[in-house]
């Protein structure tokens, strides 16, 4: 089946949302149960809160807001309401195109010029008169959602995210949906994509899927920030590289100094210097020390004594720096000792680093 095109003009909820409750919801009282319960045009509110404005008891409302809601959807089954036919049918394009199912945020960001809460509030309540879709409410688990019915219903739904997320956790490592989809065993990928933008417990960043509790998919502050771009690049980089780089990014918090990246840098143990003002992360195998601590290290490994040559290649594997600064350190250290022509040991013998 060809999927619908997508208007391009943007769905007036408000209008809509008005004439729908005008058209069938005949009390004032219903109305304003409604319109306060499900936050259409001001925050929601709860059934205490509008128990005590209508003079009314917690339990009245719940009673009148699901006989309310029950003879919309029957009406809007029917027929008998407005607009809920184009509704479902703009509803419904635009989750064709995102993969049958999305997070209500995302949707609404589809269908609106503004998206804000009141708008996401209307698309919410609308969605949930169209026979065709399905509406998860939000719980520990899941973001509010929308799906199409005749794709998968709710249960199936969050079985499926539960796969996704067990998948991810087997791979162990931010990955991107397609790897992700065929080990949950999900043949389309955007389908993949869009159940996962559902759940509570996953997160992406630069379309790579991973656990919300993992700093390559979800940042949570400067250092984790620094932990992507670094991991990302696959190199070192100069700490302003690197506050360009968070600058053009994808998180949602990017706006840094400079300065303030660097003392993350000093201070965050998975960062190592290992040249002037260039950094790069602790698990490629980077120790923290000096040109010196790092000679050293090269001598107590090699056993004994080695060529200049030698150890200023070996140290330029661990830090970039200059030649110069390398031979600079050997000649002029006490804890280096010149044993033969440009060949070097230690001063004082060392037992071999384990």
């Amino acid at each position: 089946m060809a999927k619908q095109a997508l208007p391009t003009t943007s769905l007036q909820t408000k209008s809509l949302t008005n004439d729908v409750l005008t058209a069938v919801v005949d009390r004032d009282r219903e109305r304003e149960i409604i319109t306060r319960r499900y936050g259409l045009f001001d925050r929601k509110e709860t059934l205490e809160q509008i128990g005590e404005l209508l003079g009314i008891t917690r339990e009245r409302v719940r009673q009148l807001e699901k006989s309310v809601m029950t003879r919309l959807r029957i009406a809007a089954e029917q027929g008998n309401v407005p607009h809920v036919a184009d509704v479902q049918e703009r509803i419904v394009a635009a989750l064709e195109s995102m993969g049958d199912a999305a997070r209500l945020s995302d949707l609404t960001d589809k269908l609106v010029k503004e998206n804000n809460r009141d708008e996401q509030s209307r698309v919410a309540f609308l969605a949930q008169l169209c026979p065709k879709l399905i509406v998860i409410d939000e719980d520990n688990d899941f973001y509010r959602s929308i799906g199409i019915n005749a794709v998968h219903d709710e249960k199936q739904l969050k079985k499926l995210v539960t796969k996704i997320i067990d998948a991810v956790k087997v791979i162990g490592v931010a990955t991107p949906i397609e790897a992700v989809a065929e080990r949950a065993g999900i043949k389309n990928a955007e389908q993949a994509r869009a159940l996962a933008s559902t759940s509570k417990h996953l997160a992406t960043l630069n379309d790579t899927w991973g656990l919300v509790k993992w700093p390559t998919v979800n940042p949570k502050n400067i250092r984790d920030k620094i932990y992507v771009i670094l991991h990302q690049s696959g190199k070192h980089m100069h700490f302003n590289e690197i506050a360009d780089a968070i600058k053009k990014s994808e998180f949602k918090r990017k706006d840094v100094t400079t300065q303030a990246i660097h003392n993350e840098l000093i201070k965050d143990d998975r960062f190592v210097l290992i040249g002037r003002g260039i950094y790069a992360l602790k698990e490629w195998g980077y120790e923290k020390g000096t040109v010196a601590d790092i000679i050293t290290e090269v001598l107590k490994d090699a056993k004994g004594p080695l060529h200049r040559d030698e150890i200023v290649k070996r140290v330029l594997k661990t830090r970039y720096v200059k030649e110069t600064t390398v031979l600079l350190n050997l000649q002029g250290k006490p804890q280096f000792k010149r044993v033969a022509k440009a060949t070097y040991t230690l001063a004082t013998p060392t037992k071999a680093k384990k």
